[in-house]
């Protein structure tokens, strides 16, 4: 008679290891600043929904918050790619506005509403953001000059154009093909305005480039250490003109979209556009400091308010706590950033100081 000897079970160890992944993936998760302000703002969304059941929660409502956040996007996507820099654009509401305003004055000159006409407004939209962009970028990265500064030059000089050009007097004439498809229409066969969906687009588009493209990475190297990413062979002065110019062109993208939502150049309604679309990239996680950012956290970033305002006129409370509210949020996120930095970085200075005694046991 034979005994047989168990084997001993490896279903324990097999076990706890995707429990311990699963344990690291979700405290990596509830440690990205864009999950918590995504957190955030569901909390907002589910108090309005309590507060007013019957008008907050409902498609129409929300329908008119997801078209009003839609040209921010468009402008934050640029943003976010800037910041990641360390860098800054104030002025691409002026440049929104010129760009409009030129491609209105085009536009009203060649005259007929079909699609001919319009193209040629947005691709001159298009090239005159571009232009601002790429400005804005050869004096940032060739003359050395603060992007603090250059973007507060151009914010005055662009708008300052926009205003010579047309007297101080708002273009009225849009093409009606750009108001009723892009600006008040849906996508076929749905109730998702054309505004969103090409919002979207945009967003997915880029999401995917800054974080699957070598463009991306090169980003965020520039914006970690510029000058550790000049030693590996990044051409920092041709990355830093992209990113200005990219964020150009999308002003310019916006231009066109916010011609054929309002069917007017809106000179003199963009003065908070720029501050608003950088407290939303920084609200949504992207750091001041550079080298870290997500293109995702700036569309949550930019819902905040937009929600807070959407609420606060449907309860009954006035808008200008709106304000209130989202400069609360702006510091409490940078609060967050600085200690997520700090974190990291004596997270670095511990390593390093155990390779260090390391070294020195060996040696000895």
């Amino acid at each position: 008679m034979t005994t047989t000897t168990p084997t001993p079970t490896r279903s324990t160890p097999d076990a706890a290891g995707p429990s311990r992944k699963v344990a690291a993936t979700l405290r990596r998760l509830l440690g990205l600043q864009a999950f918590q302000i995504m957190v955030v703002l569901v909390v907002i969304c589910l108090i309005f929904t309590a507060l007013a059941p019957t008008v907050f929660p409902h498609w129409a409502n929300l329908r008119e918050v997801v078209q009003n956040v839609s040209i921010l996007a468009v402008l934050g996507i640029g943003m976010t790619f800037v910041i990641i820099t360390s860098g800054i654009d104030l002025s691409i509401g002026s440049v929104l506005v010129f760009s409009g305003v030129i491609a209105a004055k085009a536009m009203q000159a060649m005259g007929g509403d079909g699609w001919a006409t319009a193209l040629v407004g947005i691709v001159l939209s298009i090239i005159c953001g571009l232009a601002w962009g790429v400005l804005n970028g050869v004096l940032i990265a060739r003359a050395n000059v603060p992007p603090l500064i250059v973007t507060l030059g151009s914010l005055g000089a662009a708008l300052g154009l926009a205003q010579v050009i047309t007297g101080g007097v708002d273009i009225r004439v849009v093409p009606a093909v750009l108001t009723d498809t892009i600006g008040y229409g849906n996508v076929p066969g749905t109730t998702l305005p054309m505004i969103s969906a090409v919002a979207v687009v945009f967003v997915v588009v880029f999401a995917v480039i800054l974080h699957k493209t070598r463009f991306g990475l090169y980003t965020y190297a520039v914006g970690s250490n510029e000058e550790a990413a000049r030693r590996v062979g990044v051409k920092v002065n041709r990355q830093l003109i992209l990113i200005y110019g990219l964020s150009g062109a999308l002003a310019g993208v916006a231009g066109i979209l916010s011609l054929a939502q309002y069917s007017t150049t809106a000179i003199a309604g963009q003065s908070n556009t720029n501050l608003n679309v950088i407290a939303a990239v920084v609200i949504g996680g992207t750091s001041l400091f550079g080298g870290y950012g997500t293109i995702f956290g700036t569309v949550v970033g930019l819902f905040i308010p937009a929600i807070l305002q959407n609420g606060f006129v449907i309860t009954g409370v006035q808008a200008f706590w709106q304000q209130v509210a989202v400069g609360v949020v702006l510091v409490v996120a940078v609060y967050i950033d600085q200690r997520r930095r700090a974190a990291a970085s004596r997270a670095t200075g511990s390593r390093v100081k155990l390779s260090l005694a390391s070294l020195v046991t060996r040696r000895q």
